[in-house]
């Protein structure tokens, strides 16, 4: 009972760490995705990534914001609110959109290999498995 017990705890721990490396590394495609739309406020950005299911506070959000700027992705500006102090909009710059465009087709890659790693995995006897695991 106490192995089962602590392999289900590690088996959490793994997914839970994998799961995060996974998000992190995407995060910055995400941004810059967004970004590419047009100018936009930081908390838009928050916004937009919630709807996409990845929730990031601001606290990640303003660091890695300042990052792409100074490797020069990213540029802003300041524009007046009628609610408050200037906000800063952001924009992307050329070279940001050309690393767009390479992370677009890296992108395309790795869903492809996910895709072909896939193929012939029969998913519902796996979370079959993982349910009963955890019951």
């Amino acid at each position: 009972m106490h192995d089962t017990k602590v392999n289900i705890y590690l088996c959490y721990m793994i997914v839970e760490n994998t799961q995060t490396q996974m998000r992190k590394g995407i995060l910055e495609y995400c941004i810059l995705s967004i970004i590419s739309r047009g100018e936009i406020y930081a908390s838009d950005i928050i916004g937009e990534l919630k709807k996409a299911r990845m929730l990031v506070v601001e606290g990640t959000l303003y660091p890695l914001l300042t990052r792409l700027k100074n490797n020069g992705l990213l540029s802003y500006n300041w524009q007046e609110s009628t609610s408050g102090p200037p906000r800063k909009y952001y924009v992307l710059s050329p070279a940001g959109l050309e690393v767009l465009n390479r992370l677009d087709k890296t992108w395309e890659e790795l869903a492809y290999a996910v895709q072909i790693s896939m193929e012939g995995r029969d998913i519902s006897q796996t979370n079959d498995q993982s349910s009963s695991s955890t019951n």
